[in-house]
């Protein structure tokens, strides 16, 4: 796991953050919500190819 992944994450998180602020203060509620649930989908499928690695690596270690 790189360091770079945890910054990506952290940036995703912070541009929904803003979004859902600007989104929510302008009355578009409805917005908001489907940018926070987006921005919550890129950041799991993310993290599932960063899983599928760690299964990799722990199948080739346990030789099966």
């Amino acid at each position: 796991m790189d360091v770079s992944l945890i910054l990506k994450v952290a940036g995703v998180g912070l541009l929904v953050t803003v979004a859902h602020q600007i989104l929510s203060k302008a009355g578009r509620d409805e917005q908001a919500m489907l940018v926070t649930l987006s921005g919550l989908v890129i950041v799991l499928l993310m993290l599932v190819q960063e899983i599928g690695v760690l299964f990799d690596t722990v199948k080739a270690v346990f030789g099966f």
